[in-house]
């Protein structure tokens, strides 16, 4: 687990400078020629220089071990670049700190659920946040309404499917209220039903999104963009469809096109 870490609040980004439309200069995440590699291994993402605007639904997509997780992690400042800088929000991102701006959504949800209630699990970021209790409270029954779940408000977070855990981690996020929600692979565990209701949640959130996936159909129905990342760095970035559609860069890059996007000559049925 990594280390408990001091939060750090950044000025509100409809409070920052406007320009002469009204239209706020800040954007969400850049990222300026950063890289990094873990001890005694091979750089992992090398030069990646890119920026997120607010209200960008960004996926990100690549074979594993291509650094998109790594990725998130340097977001939220739980690693330390080689090189480079990272802003948020408009501010320098210092590795250390917690920035409750941003929520991290974990690939397996039972890594952030360890409270004895779903309830609790959910107030237990805005506690940590000095709220006070009518606040918390407050947070959590509107997380709990956003996600479907205020009915397993009690309910042990250990005896919930595998959807509803990664649901409860969703509320546990909004109960924060991020600006930014990076989200690493969250259909793995999902059904259809479930897949589906996370795919409508989504499509009606404010946040920024960044999304990691190999779900490329559920980033279809999600993103307005896609960066495609290999070899430790960007190699494509653009719309969803331009990137996946395209057959040869998908397969070079150890990926499929979407099935989706393949034309169907001959009706499925008669």
């Amino acid at each position: 687990m990594p280390p408990t870490l001091k939060p750090t609040i950044l000025q509100d980004p409809e409070a920052t400078a406007m320009d002469p439309l009204g239209r706020s200069l800040t954007v969400a995440l850049s990222l300026q020629g950063v890289t990094f590699a873990y001890p005694d291994s091979a750089v992992v993402l090398r030069d990646v220089s890119f920026t997120v605007q607010p209200g960008e639904r960004v996926g990100l997509i690549g074979h594993n071990g291509c650094g998109k997780t790594t990725l998130f992690l340097l977001l939220c400042g739980l690693l330390k670049p080689l090189a480079g800088q990272i802003e948020l929000l408009g501010q320098a991102v210092h590795p250390g700190q917690f920035y409750p701006e941003v929520g991290l959504l974990f690939q397996d949800p039972t890594d952030q659920l360890f409270s004895p209630s779903v309830g609790d699990d959910v107030a237990f970021g805005p506690q940590n946040l000095g709220l006070s209790a009518a606040e918390v409270e407050l947070r959590v029954k509107t997380a709990l309404q956003m996600t479907g779940l205020t009915a397993l408000a009690d309910r042990p977070p250990h005896h919930l499917s595998g959807g509803e855990k990664q649901m409860v981690a969703i509320a546990g996020l909004l109960a924060m209220e991020p600006h930014i929600l990076l989200c690493d692979e969250p259909t793995a565990s999902l059904d259809m039903r479930t897949r589906r209701r996370l795919i409508q949640f989504l499509q009606q959130s404010a946040e920024t999104l960044l999304i990691a996936s190999h779900d490329l159909e559920f980033l279809l129905e999600i993103c307005d963009r896609v960066i495609l990342i290999d070899e430790g760095g960007i190699i494509a970035d653009g719309s969803p469809q331009g990137i996946m559609g395209n057959q040869t860069l998908m397969e070079t890059h150890g990926l499929e096109k979407p099935h989706s996007l393949i034309p169907h000559l001959e009706p499925h049925h008669e």
